[in-house]
């Protein structure tokens, strides 16, 4: 009996001990359930084929715990895989407030050394979001499989060290719209394009530019897992635009660096991007290149804001994004890749690809091994990149330099209450910790109110706090001296008080305060609607949200009057909204959800007025994919505008009379006029708005209609309807002139119907924008001579200019004193019954110049008063 029971219970120990192994067996291969290998040529999954194998992999293995961490804004479900050992992912949570109190820094250093000790490396990898380098999406189920069921010494090693964070992609709707494109146009001449329309809803490739702001739903998902969650040492973003000839971009970047970043993340990536070009080296993988085109200055990028955060952040480059082969003739290789010599002899090139054939599964190859790289570096230092986040953050909350802030202050009474709600949650969404005063306080030399908010400098983040509030000044850099800048990647400046419009202050020496932390996201007192009124109520339009408002009121049958002259309770530009059977209870759904204030009247202001009709509006949609109408888009939706998509037949051939006012948002002349050439897409998608669109246009706006055009756009209104307006900036050098990403003061005519609800000044986004003159005509005297008499003066207004001095207010500029000083910066230009609107900036950009959005909408409004 005994030696039967002995042999029972060894028999199913061995079967306890083989069920991790059994389990393991059973996960399919990415090829089993795709229908071929990830990188095959010609084919591509889509998101619900490479999803559908992580829930298969979640079943299994485990390994491996899948979790849903939100939605895209088209409403597909957004995945999170955590790999590890099975021992390990049976404390998760252990291993995540680990982090959590390493990257907050509020523990003792004795603390900080054991859990350091104890605690497993976090590393984030993702698929990337740019839905056209397509390779990132397709590796992902094969780098899972790899790390859940190979049993290599190395896997070992990474699994137990590591809780590593698979996300299989940050853009599910545009691999989808990638997929499905791709699809469609297999075996055609335009097998290789990319769609016609943005593979995000809004933004497209913007979608890594949204990385502080989290405007949009799949950005604050993944901060939120990333800034309030796990808080990883280590993330990694795959992308696909690596130089020609390159096979892969991998860190150390170029100059500059921001130097609120702490020291040990720069040397840090550096660190990491040399042990991931040595991986490849030694696994015999040429192309890799590094110290080009990108650099560690620019916040908001899925790669750059963990900087600010005492995190390693790493961007890769991958060559081949699309499943068709091609073929690089060895005979042909350039001199020069990337701007470096590809004979062998650089530092950050030592190993030049030779050329030959090209395929989608070498994308995959070289995307695995750079995983595998970073998390080889992960698990052999994982102590110390555990506490090497601990020590940046203790660093950042004992800085007490001359640089840095006590605190800032954001009272309560702004000219824009909503906006200084939304900087208070674009700073929490981050990971910064936000007080609010409970009682009255000093500080500096100001009292400040009960409810107003504190935000500490002393606080692991502040770099990233620091960076959001205070201006920035990019470096000089220039090709050569007396030559040309060297362009930045991306922005130079991007100051939020100052876009947004809302006051921030600096508060240099300490102070108490009896404070609450502001837990979750913030939201503003409801509003308040007074009881008993006999007219009706008063809006004030300092406010966007009173955009809101007034549509919400509209689009309900009630009527709204904005006043063009003031009164003792009201300004021009405020809203005055007449009592109806409705009207309470729309503003009282409004002022719950807003915090909207409506001040109450018993009879008719004695003010003019015009009244709104409900509004509707159009906005041009090129078939070349702009992301300045998808911002467009997406910042009106957000107010709640009745809009329509107007595409180049619908400019050519629809009734254009029933839009208060049709916007074209930023984009080339020539794209706009002539699109895509006969040829480069499918027939459907070529051509432009041509003679025949720009005709109906002006037609449209000698009627009564108002057409607005955003920085390049004003550029082909100026053209084809011969506006008596020039743009001062157009043909000018760099080495003359040159703003690539800066925000510049602009000084607004607030009695002006463009200016309503503006204050007197506002900083405006000029990326390589555009300042504009008024033409004066001379008239012709006799014998064609011109006359010393100037012709009447143009019917134009300039409701805003740039600034007379002091016209950078974050950023990098060259000869904005020249060009910018006093010239308009916002034209009004009455064209027969309408009116032509011109921006020479963007301002609605990326959704974050909230201070400049009224400006958008009182040019809607001017098309809609009856």
């Amino acid at each position: 009996m005994l030696s039967y029971m002995k042999a029972r219970n060894t028999y199913l120990l061995s079967i306890f001990l083989l069920l991790p192994f059994i389990a393991i067996s059973q996960v399919p291969k990415p090829e089993d359930e795709l229908g071929f290998k990830p990188g095959a040529d010609y084919k591509i999954a889509d998101y619900t084929q490479t999803t559908a194998y992580f829930k298969k992999v979640a079943v299994v293995s485990p390994r491996v715990k899948l979790i849903r961490i939100g939605q895209s804004s088209m409403g597909k479900p957004m995945w999170l895989m955590f790999v590890s050992s099975a021992k390990n992912l049976k404390k998760l949570e252990q291993w995540r407030t680990t982090s959590e109190k390493l990257a907050r820094a509020k523990i003792n250093e004795t603390e900080a050394k054991k859990l350091a000790k104890s605690g497993k490396t976090v590393v984030w990898i993702d698929a990337g979001m740019h839905a056209t380098e397509a390779a990132g999406a397709q590796m992902m189920p094969e780098l899972l499989y790899r790390l859940a069921t190979e049993e290599t010494d190395e896997m070992k090693h990474i699994r137990e060290n590591v809780i590593i964070l698979l996300c299989p992609t940050l853009n599910p709707d545009g691999q989808d719209i990638v997929a499905s494109w791709y699809k469609q146009q297999l075996g055609t001449p335009w097998e290789i394009t990319a769609p016609p329309v943005l593979y995000q809803k809004y933004v497209g490739h913007d979608n890594n530019r949204d990385w502080f702001m989290n405007n949009m739903l799949e950005t604050r998902n993944v901060t939120e897992i990333l800034y309030n969650q796990w808080y990883p040492q280590i993330v990694h973003n795959h992308h696909q635009t690596s130089p020609s000839w390159a096979r892969i971009f991998l860190p150390p970047f170029r100059s500059p660096v921001n130097p609120r970043i702490h020291p040990g993340v720069t040397t840090g990536v550096n660190l990491m991007g040399t042990a991931m070009a040595n991986y490849f080296a030694m696994k015999k993988m040429p192309g890799v290149i590094s110290g080009v085109s990108f650099s560690m200055w620019w916040n908001g990028g899925m790669r750059t804001v963990p900087y600010y955060h005492n995190m390693i952040g790493l961007l890769t480059e991958t060559g081949h994004r699309t499943p068709s082969p091609r073929f690089y003739p060895p005979d042909s290789i350039p001199e020069k890749v990337g701007g470096k010599s590809s004979d062998g002899s650089e530092i950050f090139y030592p190993y030049p690809w030779k050329g030959g054939e090209s395929h989608f599964r070498d994308a995959i190859d070289y995307m695995i091994n750079a995983s595998l790289g970073v998390l080889n570096l992960a698990a052999d230092r994982r102590e110390k990149y555990l506490y090497n986040i601990y020590d940046m953050g203790r660093d950042a909350i004992e800085d007490v330099s001359e640089e840095s802030a006590f605190a800032y202050v954001i009272p309560g009474e702004q000219w824009d209450r909503g906006e200084a709600a939304n900087l208070i949650n674009i700073l929490k969404y981050g990971g910064v910790e936000v007080h609010q005063a409970t009682a009255d306080f000093h500080a500096g030399d100001s009292t400040y109110r009960k409810g107003d908010f504190i935000i500490y400098g002393a606080q692991a983040f502040r770099p990233y706090l620091e960076d959001l509030l205070e201006k920035q000044t990019y470096p000089d850099q220039y090709r050569y001296p007396g030559g040309p800048p060297v362009p930045p990647y991306d922005l130079t400046g991007w100051t939020l008080p100052m876009q947004m419009a809302v006051e921030v202050h600096r508060v240099d020496t300490t102070f108490t305060a009896q404070a609450r932390l502001v837990k979750g996201e913030y939201r503003l007192a409801e509003g308040k609607i007074p009881n008993d009124v006999g007219y009706g109520y008063i809006l004030s339009n300092h406010e966007n949200l009173s955009a809101l408002a007034v549509n919400r009121i509209l689009n309900r049958g009630g009527k709204v009057a904005i006043a063009t002259d003031s009164s003792e309770h009201i300004l021009p530009g405020y809203f005055i909204i007449e009592n109806g059977n409705e009207t309470r209870a729309v503003l009282e759904e409004v002022a719950k959800t807003t915090g909207l204030i409506f001040r109450g009247i018993n009879t008719k202001p004695a003010v003019n007025v015009k009244y709104l009709s409900s509004i509707k509006l159009g906005i041009y949609k090129s078939w070349m994919a702009n992301m300045d109408e998808g911002w467009t888009r997406w910042v009106l939706e957000q107010f709640e505008f009745d809009l329509d998509t107007l595409h180049n037949k619908d400019i050519q051939t629809a009734d254009l009379s029933v839009y208060d006012a049709i916007i074209i948002p930023s984009q080339r002349a020539n794209s706009i006029l002539h699109g895509y050439s006969e040829g480069f897409m499918p027939p459907r998608f070529t051509g432009g708005i041509e003679l025949e669109g720009t005709i109906a246009l002006d037609n449209y706006v000698r009627q009564g209609g108002v057409l607005i055009g955003f920085d390049a756009a004003s550029d082909y209104l100026i053209e084809q309807f011969g506006l008596p307006v020039r743009n001062i900036t157009s043909g000018l050098s760099s080495s003359k002139f040159f703003i690539p990403g800066s925000l510049v003061k602009i000084v607004v005519d607030t009695s002006h119907p463009l200016g309503y609800g503006m204050q007197n000044e506002a900083a405006a986004y000029f990326i390589r924008s555009r300042a504009f003159k008024r033409v004066i005509k001379q008239r012709k005297g006799e014998g064609g001579n011109e006359d010393t008499k100037p012709a009447p003066e143009p019917d134009v207004d300039t409701p805003a200019k740039y600034a007379e001095k002091d016209i950078l207010m974050s950023g990098w500029a060259k000869g904005q004193n020249k060009y910018l000083k006093n010239n308009g910066a916002l034209m009004d230009v009455k064209w027969g019954k309408g009116h032509v609107v011109l921006f020479g900036f963007r301002p609605q950009f990326r959704g974050q110049p909230r201070g400049t959005y009224k400006l958008i909408f009182n040019a809607i409004y001017m098309g809609a008063v009856e």
